[in-house]
């Protein structure tokens, strides 16, 4: 957004940032949903297995669908964000929540389950391009990092919440595969319970407005003028809208092209945000929540003990995401990102000793003693260090980092990027879940290389206005121009 920040009557700054709160809370329900999905899933993949009787490649392909199919939705709301709008994206996101937790909750097969997850998967990408854009274009440059990472707490809130109410109908029914209600097992209605938060997700869409930029582009200004007034105040409204105006005089529709140089290549700010987006997911940290429950049951925890952990785990993360939001319009991004780095790369090589070192009875790793709560407490500030950092962060620079002319474009790409990593880490966990040293291994080298990457190539995004991000790509173009 253009305006520098709130208005200076205290009365009307505070009504302008409970609205865009309101605003940035509704868009991030889509990431509710992804972290609900999660969190059923991870409570589901055993029941999977047993009900549909599959191996471990199929199971991982099968958890990981709604991955997949997130990346192509990302991929797809790069290209239209910018003709039909972030609500409209995030009304086609909700209503491919209710057939994903409808179909889910009543396949017959795991290929039909396959199918409807992946359509609910086609919804989170949506959303999760679109909830980034639509927040950082109607957040006040002052709180733009707080309220991008809305986006996360609702993931983290998701995941949680879902964990603590699947607890109920799998307490009911003794367990993951046994009949409920209506005939039906205790995971399908675990799924069917994710059509409350689309339902939810779909009817207060139709409570907030549209993106004043989007408004502005389609030359809809008298509800562009309404929207920045209730954000702004009356006195920013005009200013915006004309600063808002001049960016879009230069820009054209957006295309996979822009993102090229004219001398070939992508732009670097390109290539930055895709490698975020990857080493976001490589530190494994999907692999806690899809798995945690497999994980610590592999290494000898019993159920009840697995389920305990996961919940206390997501609990931690969920509190630890507030600190995130507190500190990421003071510190700034990139420090974030830094320390993020460093606490992952200690954890998790603290996590690979353990595991590498574990004894195998039966083919199946064993902690035993001290080694098991090692392994759970570096586990859990693996957590914190992902939450308070690399979870929040991503999202809300993803968002704001890239110039407005390729703005969509670049977010589409980089999200459908960061699912794609996604979906690679939770479709190999289960065959590595007998080499969780290797597996851990891995993730330690990626947060120590994403340590390397931030310092060398991500620059600091805070109180810089969308307007006034730097804009590598007009210079390339303009130069391009006079050669």
């Amino acid at each position: 957004m253009a305006a520098e920040d709130l208005p200076v009557d205290r009365g009307a700054a505070r009504v302008a940032f409970l609205s865009a709160v309101r605003f940035a809370s509704v868009a991030a329900i889509g990431g509710l949903f992804f972290g609900y999905d999660i969190s059923v899933t991870n409570r589901a993949v055993t029941a999977l297995q047993v009900t549909f009787h599959i191996g471990n490649a199929v199971l991982g392909f099968a958890a990981a669908s709604a991955v997949m199919g997130a990346a192509v939705g990302a991929v797809l709301a790069g290209r239209i964000a910018d003709r039909i709008g972030r609500l409209t994206m995030m009304k086609l996101a909700a209503a491919s929540f209710l057939f994903c937790g409808f179909g889910s909750g009543l396949a017959t097969s795991i290929w039909m389950f396959v199918v409807f997850h992946t359509i609910g998967g086609i919804g989170i990408g949506l959303s999760s391009v679109a909830a980034p854009a639509y927040i950082a274009e109607i957040a006040p440059p002052r709180y733009r990092g707080r309220l991008g990472s809305l986006q996360q707490l609702a993931i983290v809130f998701g995941i949680f919440g879902a964990l603590a109410l699947t607890w109920l109908p799998f307490h009911l029914a003794g367990g993951s595969s046994r009949q409920l209600w209506l005939g039906l097992a205790a995971w399908r209605w675990t799924y069917l319970s994710e059509l409350i938060p689309a339902l939810l997700y779909f009817a207060l869409i139709f409570t907030i407005p549209e993106s004043p930029r989007y408004l502005v582009a389609k030359q809809r200004l008298s509800e562009a003028r309404q929207v920045l007034s209730t954000l702004l105040g009356d006195r920013h409204v005009e200013p915006t809208i004309s600063r808002i105006a001049d960016t879009r005089e230069q820009e054209r529709p957006q295309s996979w092209r822009d993102l090229r140089k004219p001398s070939g290549g992508l732009y670097s700010i390109v290539w930055v945000g895709l490698g975020v987006a990857v080493f976001q997911q490589f530190v494994g940290i999907n692999v806690i929540f899809y798995y945690s429950d497999v994980l610590w049951e592999a290494v000898g925890f019993g159920e009840k003990s697995s389920f305990t952990i996961a919940l206390v785990t997501t609990g931690v993360n969920v509190l630890i995401t507030f600190v995130a939001i507190a500190l990421i319009d003071r510190l700034g991004r990139r420090p974030l990102l830094l320390a993020g780095s460093a606490g992952m790369a200690l954890t998790l090589a603290t996590m690979t000793v353990v595991l590498a070192s574990a004894s195998v009875v039966n083919g199946q790793p064993q902690l035993n003693g001290a080694a098991g709560v090692i392994a759970l407490v570096a586990s859990d500030l693996f957590v914190i260090a992902f939450g308070v950092s690399w979870g929040p962060v991503l999202w809300v620079l993803l968002g704001e980092m890239f110039p407005n002319r390729i703005r969509s474009a670049a977010l589409g790409l980089a999200s459908g990027v960061q699912w794609m990593a996604n979906w690679i880490i939770v479709v190999t966990f289960p065959a590595l879940r007998h080499a969780l040293g290797l597996a851990y291994g891995f993730y330690t080298l990626c947060a120590v290389l994403s340590l390397v990457f931030v310092w060398r190539w991500v620059k600091e995004t805070n109180g810089v206005s969308l307007e006034d991000m730097p804009d590598e790509v007009s210079a390339a173009s303009g130069s391009a121009a006079t050669t």
